[in-house]
């Protein structure tokens, strides 16, 4: 076994040690230590051997502006960017069994050619070249033996729960409700089958777009635990912030499209804006990846939604302030205040387009949740449950606006919006 192959630990109480010799932590912050490069580089080895659940704490923490403290923000982005792209990686034998057994034959059967090592992985699978005996080059992501077993150990691990999602909204008096919740979207990712359909949706929401590209899912060598799709090249997130501004405006652009179409057209959105997930090309055009972790907008809540961006795009405060009070189910007081507050900066790109997304602003959003969560602990009887469904929403804002502001680049979101709301045929939107 190489230092890249490494076994899965799946026990909880093995995986809760490793947590610990980590000093990962609930709430805002996490990893604070003397030696911010130690600790950094200690935590991304560990995290990333963990995988699930765990290694997406390291992934946020790599590109989520104010998660990590200001001072040792730098030591762990540097050590945790590794996470985004390549966690330690699976056995290839162990690999190849999930296939076969997923498949029902032997790889040389069903591929013309595959490539024993990955070129990419992440916390719940990896990827592997390989090409169909139809002559189509092909990449297979395949789960990590074990990994349902360290999901399952990780959502039994408050402190998992809490570093992953602390930061994302005040967990509300129904704490059943939220764990539910949290529980319900990462168990979705380990189905293939269901994230092969909503890729699919994703591409049908997006027909038509030539900027936007999504590889076509190869149903006949797709399962549970292996998903199959045509290949895609690009270049990585790294190469598209360090281009000429024109490109980096129309990188944001085309993201901007493909998170807000989804949501107020398709009515769903994609809850892990993860820089790894995205190829880009010199003509401006970008590839998605990774349709694991998606929720659906229920309808009043699309509603409201929609009213929300139209009245930001438009300036319009006081119509902006009901639909919010509408869709948070806020009733006066402190906690409502502050709970517009967080979303009407969260809207600031359309409020004031053409808009210069900034760390800053994402780092904010994440001390506000925290006011938020001292109305919680103070008892003060303005608080409300976050509704269901929006627990994601911050973690889209919030990993969405970080991938934005390192492209530093002022672009005219609220055009972009009206473009594609214009385009979709529905008034409602406009």
């Amino acid at each position: 076994m190489s230092a890249d192959e490494k076994k899965l630990p799946g026990g909880r109480l093995l995986r809760l040690t490793s947590l610990a010799r980590v000093g990962l932590r609930s709430g805002a912050s996490m990893l604070i230590d003397r030696d911010a490069g130690g600790a950094a580089k200690q935590a991304a080895e560990i995290l990333g051997n963990m995988r699930g659940l765990a290694a997406k704490v390291g992934q946020m923490a790599s590109y989520v502006d104010g998660i990590v403290p200001e001072t040792h923000r730098d030591a762990y982005e540097a050590a945790l960017r590794g996470l985004r792209a390549a966690a330690p990686r699976s056995e290839p034998a162990a690999i190849a069994s999930v296939v076969e057994t997923e498949l029902g034959a032997p790889i040389d059967r069903l591929f013309a050619e595959w490539e024993r090592d990955p070129f990419a992985s992440a916390s719940i699978g990896q990827v592997h070249k390989a090409r169909l005996l139809d002559g189509r080059e092909v990449a297979v992501k395949v789960q990590h033996p074990g990994i349902e077993r360290a999901v399952e150990s990780d959502l039994k691990n408050a402190s998992v729960i809490e570093g992953l999602v602390g930061t994302l909204g005040p967990r509300a008096l129904d704490s059943a409700r939220f764990f539910d919740e949290i529980a319900t979207r990462f168990r979705e990712e380990l189905d293939y089958t269901l994230e092969a359909r909503r890729q699919n949706e994703f591409s049908a929401i997006h027909a038509g777009d030539p900027t936007i590209q999504i590889p076509k899912v190869v149903p006949e060598r797709s399962r549970r635990r292996v998903l199959t799709t045509e290949m895609a090249r690009g270049e990585s997130f790294e190469w598209a912030v360090t281009q000429d501004e024109a490109l980096r405006r129309q990188f944001c652009e085309v993201l901007w499209r493909f998170v807000f179409r989804g949501n107020l057209v398709g009515g769903v959105f994609n809850a892990d804006p993860h820089p790894g997930n995205y190829l880009f090309r010199p003509d401006g055009t970008v590839t998605f990846f990774d349709f694991g972790c998606i929720q659906p907008i229920e309808q009043p809540t699309l509603d409201h939604a929609r009213r929300m961006h139209a009245t930001a795009r438009k300036r319009d405060e006081a119509g902006f302030r009901a639909h919010c009070i509408e869709i948070l189910g806020t009733h006066g007081g402190r906690y409502e205040e502050l709970a517009v507050a967080h979303s009407r900066l969260s809207f600031e790109p359309l409020f004031a387009s053409p808009h210069r997304m900034t760390r800053e602003l994402v780092a904010q959003m994440v001390r506000d949740v925290v006011g938020m969560k001292e109305t919680l602990f103070s008892k003060d009887r303005s608080f409300v449950a976050l509704p269901a469904g929006l627990l994601f929403m911050n973690r889209l804002h919030f990993g969405f606006y970080s991938v934005l502001a390192r492209f530093d680049v002022e672009v005219d979101y609220a055009r972009v919006e009206t473009d594609f709301c214009r385009a979709s045929g529905m008034a409602g939107l406009l």
